[in-house]
């Protein structure tokens, strides 16, 4: 069986696809990803793709979460701490989106791959 080499972004926690166990790792890696309350829901468990997809609209929702507070957290504050206290918040947010942009990536690869498409290198 040929060895797969995921493509960059990959998340470390995962195993590459046709790795033993790879999408129980997948798996586990979703739910540390999702509120813990996904754990409770038997059909989340059940079907890793389905899974993949609540993964990836959570992962989404935080981003726009994080975008909308980048665009008001300056009006937010301004009368209530001061600016440098402000713009840490500013760049607590900045390093946020951009941890969500990286594991937006990593979640859509590991979906991709549940769904069967595999990434080949290219020179």
């Amino acid at each position: 069986m040929p060895t797969y080499a995921p493509p960059p972004g990959w998340p470390r926690e995962v195993r590459p696809p046709e790795a033993p166990d790879w999408e129980a790792t997948a798996a586990s890696w979703f739910l540390d990803l999702c509120p813990a309350e996904y754990r409770r829901y038997p059909g989340l468990r059940r079907h890793v793709v389905v899974l993949a997809r609540f993964a990836v609209l959570h992962v989404e929702a935080q981003q726009a979460a994080c975008r909308r507070g980048l665009s008001q957290i300056r009006s937010d504050l301004k009368d209530v701490a001061a600016l440098e206290v402000v713009e840490a918040a500013v760049q607590t947010f900045q390093l946020d989106e951009a941890r969500l942009l990286a594991t937006r990536r990593a979640v859509g690869l590991v979906e991709d791959a549940l769904r069967g498409r595999r990434y080949v290198a290219r020179l």
